[in-house]
């Protein structure tokens, strides 16, 4: 490290990271060794390994790391109001299978892996936590309890990665209905509160 600074550490890690995961979610996860990689990311080996101790060591870091890179991206969408609420639920499905359906697809296989669960129950008990602080960003927008909304973001989620792993149309379409049709109760009752509040 002594010839960069943290931060262009810190820069050239992550973009390893990115290069890797992409090239797995190409290749493949299964099969796809140090040499592979070195190809396809236009690196040495040198250079994977003065970042990593080994290959599992960059399958759970580069997993973890782009896996929350896709959360950024999916709730930087994050609608700024109800009207805007709708046609969000109906287009976020198509647009993360679309850009992240290979993403989604090597998440599961490294974390339902043996080598890797325990990883796995690790980053989606940070998933958790980051979804709750994203439901409370909405509660003001949408006037929708935090609470209630991080299970509908969570219903929103599993659909969309459903969809994005299988293209199930048939259960995308029961999921995201049955979310309008609970959201639009919601809507209806914390706004009636509010007027009875207020009187």
């Amino acid at each position: 490290m002594a010839n960069y600074t943290e931060e262009q550490w810190n820069a050239k890690k992550n973009e390893l990271m990115e290069k890797c995961f992409n090239a797995f979610a190409e290749l493949g996860l299964h099969g796809t060794g140090i040499r592979a990689l070195t190809g396809y990311c236009g690196c040495n080996t040198s250079m994977i390994y003065t970042y990593f101790e080994d290959l599992d060591d960059l399958i759970i870091q580069s997993t973890g790391y782009c896996m929350s890179k896709v959360e950024e991206d999916f709730m930087a969408k994050a609608p700024a109001d109800v009207d805007q609420l709708w046609s969000f639920i109906e287009e976020i499905p198509y647009w993360t299978a679309e850009k992240h359906g290979k993403k989604y697809r090597l998440m599961y296989q490294v974390y339902t892996h043996p080598k890797y669960r325990e990883h796995g129950k690790r980053f989606f008990s940070g998933v958790d936590e980051r979804y709750t602080a994203y439901a409370k960003s909405l509660e003001e927008k949408l006037g929708i309890p935090y609470q209630k909304l991080t299970s509908l973001i969570f219903i929103l989620i599993r659909a969309c990665v459903h969809y994005a792993l299988f293209e199930d149309e048939f259960y995308l379409r029961s999921q995201i209905d049955i979310l309008k049709e609970t959201i639009g109760l919601f809507i209806t009752k914390y706004e009636s509160e509010r007027k009875e509040q207020m009187k």
